[in-house]
């Protein structure tokens, strides 16, 4: 069991600090498109790399960012069992869905897009608009990378519900979140 737990510990810390880390484009992608817009009202100067790159900050944002989303259940579930249950019923409905329907999904989404991200890497494929960005090739490789943190994470999740359901408290859903984080007051 130490094995697992460490394990869970280690797969949770690597999406924490992939997620903080990539919290920041979101800021990058603000002030890109505030800039893309007065640069092209305030003084007709556009650039289609410029507008590009937001786009691509927010599909990485949101790709490699999953995995932390899902570590701090934040991904959209209908919880009207699950919210009132008790924390060993959450464990079976966490480990099944993240055996049967996260790992599954992710695997397929893995085997759906290989060809695609090859095809793109051997072409060294760029953006199809002029003036577009340069790369697409590693856009595209962030899919796969999705995919491997959302089924770190799921794996994760899963080895956190046996845990709790073999009798360890301390990985019940209420003690993810970081001691320092506090929920916003609204």
């Amino acid at each position: 069991m130490d094995v697992l737990a460490a394990l869970v510990r280690a797969i949770d810390r690597v999406n924490e600090a992939i997620g903080r880390a990539v919290s920041w484009l979101s800021l990058a992608m603000v002030l890109i498109a505030c800039f893309v817009v007065v640069a092209r009202y305030g003084f007709a100067w556009g650039r289609v790399w410029l507008q590009e790159s937001y786009v691509w900050l927010h599909g990485i944002l949101f790709m490699l960012g999953a995995g932390y989303t899902l570590r701090h259940d934040g991904h959209v579930r209908v919880d009207i069992f699950y919210r009132p249950a008790n924390e060993r019923f959450k464990a079976w409905v966490d480990l099944l869905g993240a055996l049967l329907l996260l790992a599954p999904v992710a695997l397929l989404v893995v085997f759906v897009s290989w060809p695609y991200v090859v095809q793109s890497w051997l072409g060294l494929e760029a953006s199809r608009e002029a003036g577009g960005l340069p790369a697409l090739y590693l856009l595209k490789t962030v899919i796969l990378l999705f995919c491997g943190l959302i089924l770190a994470q799921g794996l994760a999740l899963a080895g956190r519900s046996l845990l709790v359901l073999m009798g360890h408290p301390e990985f019940t859903r209420a003690e993810i979140a970081p001691a320092d984080e506090t929920p916003p007051a609204f």
